[in-house]
């Protein structure tokens, strides 16, 4: 009977232990997740994975602001600076090629047009020079608009005649002009910029017009 007793308290005590461990209710909790980033144990920095998460969320978030990029400026200054300053160097050179004409062509057309473009592209150096300092008298040279200017020489190629290599330089080197006035159209501050790069736009495209005829007229070339 002692013996039964013993086994029958042994029993009592494991069911007693087996309720204290069942949680209330019967259902187990699920673990919440943290919203809280987890720092490591020893106060170092974030890992790596929790860094790139961080750095995407700022940028996803407008981090990087594209207001703050000027489209009136093309690298080393503004663009109606750049402008003035391309476009000087591009009237410089079709006025040497222009006096190059006037001491070896014999052609009274082509006599006539390298006048006419001396005259009217140094009035308008003239007229580049007194804005630039006017409006940017502190501001260095800047290096130009980054766009190709077309031919700045009449080749010294004599497999063709003066007047033909001339022509073709002329023509291509006055294309360049176009590009450039073109994007002064679109870009620039000031409209006295604009304006004139209307006038180069109008006069250039003009004599380039006239330049192919005579192109096809004296020489059979396109």
């Amino acid at each position: 009977m002692q013996r039964g007793h013993r086994n029958l308290t042994v029993l009592v005590m494991a069911l007693l232990l087996l309720a204290a461990c069942q949680p209330v209710g019967g259902q187990v909790a699920a673990p919440q997740a943290s919203a809280t980033t987890v720092e490591p144990a020893d106060g170092g920095a974030p890992d790596a994975a929790s860094e790139a998460t961080s750095e995407a969320a700022a940028m996803d978030h407008g981090d990087m602001d594209h207001g703050d990029m000027d489209h009136g400026d093309m690298g080393d200054g503004p663009f109606d600076a750049v402008f003035i300053d391309g476009m000087i160097a591009h009237h410089e050179g079709a006025i040497a090629m222009a006096q190059q004409v006037l001491a070896e062509s014999e052609r009274p057309e082509l006599l006539q047009m390298a006048e006419a473009i001396v005259a009217a592209q140094q009035g308008e150096i003239t007229q580049m020079q007194t804005w630039r300092s006017q409006w940017y008298p502190d501001l260095a040279e800047t290096m130009g608009m980054e766009m190709e200017m077309g031919m700045m020489e009449i080749p010294a190629d004599e497999s063709k005649p003066f007047d033909q290599r001339f022509l073709e330089a002329m023509i291509d080197h006055h294309q360049g002009a176009l590009e450039m006035a073109t994007s002064a159209l679109e870009q620039a501050e000031h409209q006295e910029v604009r304006d004139l790069a209307q006038a180069i736009i109008a006069a250039q495209q003009a004599e380039i017009d006239q330049m192919r005829g005579w192109l096809g007229e004296w020489f059979g070339a396109q």
